[in-house]
Formats: structure tokens, sequence, C-alpha cells
């Protein structure tokens, strides 16, 4: 059944009245791009907390954005409703050369920016020790032997593992796959991970330099791609998945670990998390809109909890487009 995206007059005007305000508009075209909080918003624009708290509470009371608490922050985001699909067409049809929604741009660039510096600075000064650190959930053994239970026995063509750190997952699953690459951020996780394949003699797995948000691979080349423990380190999970979605073959398969909905604050400051935990709900949300069928939702939790402990969550989802006859290819080789 399709979602009806149609308003009434008075649920129009609605919208019209909460989005026809300067600030409120610069807000909706910030949201057209990514999800923002309260703070992020604060330091765009140039406004006091309260203003643009007040701005948001209006532009959620009309359905235009959506909010989602998440430990002391509260994230917003462009509502998936008709008020919202509304507002992004009046963003749209803004001239893309508006020098007010440029400069917000701009300065949303630089945010970003700062926040990869400070991730980067973080992975940097514990490469040498980063496995030894996954101590807050269940055994890494576990999570690994879960995730080749969810991927089955069937051989691998092409595999990409996103923000593959020391290159754990590549050595996992060097059983299973023709030819593997590893994309990471971090040069010193990137020198790590070179070692540990040297050393476990995987000439078929290399790794490579760069974004998660820009891959620098062919489209449509992997069959399946993993994504471990990165999208909370992230301050736009969303684009990390459409852009992981953009390099799936028609019918590859998308595997995700990542820690369920938590309430430790203390990883934001202490280890550079962006993200408390991610609900099935929200994943699947952002799954369907690249079309990603999900198919398995496995929860790896504690068998003792004492506060420290978090819940793994598995995600396993799979390319609905129609599988053609793609030439094979060795896609890792085509890197730059």
């Amino acid at each position: 059944m399709t979602e009806d995206l149609t308003l009434s007059v008075d649920e129009t005007l609605a919208a019209l009245r909460a989005v026809g305000e300067t600030t409120r508009l610069r807000l909706i075209a910030l949201l057209a791009e990514a999800e923002l909080t309260v703070k992020d918003a604060t330091a765009i624009l140039g406004q006091s907390q309260p203003r643009i708290s007040r701005h948001l509470k209006l532009l959620a009371e009309a359905d235009v954005i959506q909010r989602f608490p998440e430990g002391s922050w509260v994230y917003y985001r462009l509502a998936d409703g008709p008020e919202g699909q509304l507002a992004r067409g009046l963003v749209d049809r803004i001239a893309s050369d508006d020098p007010v929604l440029a400069a917000d741009q701009e300065r949303f660039k630089s945010i970003r920016k700062a926040k990869a510096e400070e991730a980067a600075a973080y992975f940097a000064a514990r490469a040498l020790s980063w496995d030894k650190e996954r101590a807050l959930h269940i055994p890494e053994h576990d999570v690994e032997a879960a995730m080749r239970a969810a991927l089955g026995d069937t051989p691998i063509h092409s595999f990409l593992d996103l923000g593959t750190g020391t290159g754990r997952l590549l050595e996992v699953f060097s059983d299973r796959y023709s030819n593997a690459l590893g994309i990471d951020a971090s040069h010193d996780m990137l020198a790590v991970a070179r070692a540990n394949l040297a050393e476990a003699g995987l000439a078929n797995a290399q790794v490579r330099h760069g974004d998660v948000y820009a891959l620098n691979v062919p489209p449509r080349s992997f069959d399946v791609i993993v994504i471990h423990q990165v999208l909370h380190f992230l301050d736009d999970p969303a684009r990390a998945l459409a852009e992981a979605a953009r390099a799936l073959r028609p019918g590859g398969r998308l595997l995700i670990a990542d820690f369920a909905p938590h309430e430790l604050e203390f990883l934001r400051d202490k280890h550079a998390h962006r993200r408390l935990g991610f609900a099935h709900e929200q994943m699947e949300r952002w799954l369907h809109a690249n079309e990603l069928d999900l198919e398995q939702v496995t929860d790896l939790v504690p068998s003792q909890t004492d506060g420290t402990l978090l819940t793994v969550t598995l995600w396993l989802a799979r390319d609905r487009r129609v599988i053609t006859d793609l030439p094979a290819r060795n896609p890792s080789r085509e890197v730059a």
C-alpha cells in the first residue's frame, strides 16, 4: 500500500506557515542534507540555543520535521510524511547560489570537517591497541562468528569492508571471498591493517585510504559489504549507508554490526562516539530508503549486564534490484 502524501488545504497552510520564516527555512534547507542537533544548528546559524530550539519545536509541531532523542542529545530530520515532502520541495526550488544558504552550507561543511578530524585523531592515537579496546560488549569472536553465520557459506567474489580499522574482518572472512578491499580514513589504522594482512599472508586482500561518505570505488561492484562498529562514530550514518548501497551489486548483501540503543554518555567524550546505538526501526528506514530489503536482525545480548556491556545488533540487508549479467571484475584493483 502506497503512503498517502497528500494534504488538506488546512494542513498545507499550517505547513507553509511553519516553514515561512527565514530561520526556519534555513533550518529546513540544512535538514534536507542531514540530521542535526540543536548544538549543530546553533553553530551554523549563529543564533542562540533557545531561539533555535523554539524554531525546531514549531517545525516539529507542524509535522515538518521529526525529533529523535538519543541520550542527552536530540537529532532532528525532515519528516517522512507529506509535510516533510512539501518542505523538501520548497528547498529544491531555492536558487543553489543563494548567498544565505550557501554560507550556511559552508559552515556546515566546516563543522563536519572538524568532527571528522576529531575522530581521526582518536583513531590515530589508538590504532595499535584498537582490537583490545572493544570490551564494552560480548567477546569480539562471538560477534565475528555471528557475522559469519549471517552471511552463510555462499562464496563471495568481491568483499568490501568499510571502516576496516586493523583489517580484522578481512582476516575473518578470508576463506569466503575471492578478493577483498578494506577502506579506512585513518592512515595509522591502515598501517596496522597492512602489517596484519602481510603476517596472515592474504595476497587477495588490500586496504586503501578513503572516505565512507565518498567511496572511490566503481558503482555496483561488490557482492558483500560489511560495516562493523563504524556507524556510531559518524555524524551522518544515513549518508554512509547511501554510499554503501551505491557500491553494492544488484542482489548483493550489506551486513551491519553496531550497538543497540544505550545511554552510556561517556562514550561520546572518551571514545568519540557520535551516536548512542541504533534502533531496529531507524536502521530499517535507512536501508529501505536505499532500496535495500532487511532480511535478518540479530541482537547479541550480553549474558550478564553490569551497566558497561552493550548489546550488539546485526542487520543483514539485500539489494532489491534485479540481478543482471554484470561482467566479473576485481574492484579492489580499480581503486586509484
